[in-house]
């Protein structure tokens, strides 16, 4: 075990309007590799703001981001476009699938923008994912064809298809209905018992359960953490959080 993800003094603010808004404001947070951590908290709270950070989509005001030993904050816009590609594995709540390439498609195109291997041994990559997903029979489809489940489905298989170094999900099961949402974090856990190191954002006390450990947020500040596990106690810990 070691630390895979290192945030240090994280601080961000937005400007709307001429009017400040800090969204983090002094976050430090360590994940090891290997773990799989839940970030809860209100809306507003930082949530999504703190996954974009570490997934390179947006950039700090202050503080640095280090994910496997490479200090990401200070990468610039094409570096960072191939460290997410190389790296980072996305999984949103509206699954953000392109919906003119079919299922198999939108799994093998992360993988043919990273380059480096052929063609064949993209598609069987994809193939063997889809497989592992339970959706082998949905490769032909275009997305809008499948079930929310599916399409989620569809959205871990093209998030791992590079074998990322940390998976982030944020919302994941938020368009879901409870037997869809229940199989997806199925997934994750079992590909978490696997060695993948999983970053979630999520308002469910119960999804957060799934997770070894929930880290709380609020008014841009880390409050708090605990185990995961019992999802009685993180919504109680939440409810604190008013």
């Amino acid at each position: 075990m070691g630390g895979l993800i290192r945030v240090d003094g994280l601080r961000r603010v937005y400007t709307s309007s001429g009017v400040a808004h800090t969204a983090l404001d002094g976050v430090s947070l360590e994940v090891e590799r290997g773990e799989f951590v839940a970030i809860m908290g209100h809306s507003g709270s930082g949530k999504s703001t703190l996954l974009n950070l570490i997934g390179t989509l947006d950039r700090p005001d202050a503080g640095s981001i280090e994910v496997g030993g490479q200090i990401v904050s200070q990468l610039d816009e094409a570096a960072k476009a191939r460290f997410r590609r190389a790296h980072i594995g996305f999984v949103f709540q509206s699954f953000q699938l392109i919906d003119n390439l079919t299922v198999l498609g939108n799994v093998e195109l992360p993988a043919l923008l990273l380059g480096g291997v052929s063609r064949r041994a993209v598609r069987e990559r994809a193939c063997c994912l889809l497989a592992r997903l339970g959706i082998a029979d949905q490769g032909p489809r275009y997305p809008w064809e499948l079930s929310g489940g599916q399409q989620q489905r569809v959205a871990i298989a093209r998030a791992l298809v590079n074998r990322p170094t940390v998976l982030l999900a944020d919302e994941p099961t938020g368009n879901l209905d409870s037997a869809s949402g229940g199989e997806v974090l199925g997934l994750l856990s079992e590909l978490n018992g696997e060695g993948q190191t999983i970053l979630m954002v999520t308002h469910d006390a119960l999804a957060a359960s799934r997770a070894s450990r929930v880290v709380f947020l609020h008014d841009g500040r880390v409050v708090g953490s605990m185990p995961g596990g019992d999802p009685r106690r993180i919504a109680q810990h939440v409810t604190l959080l008013h």
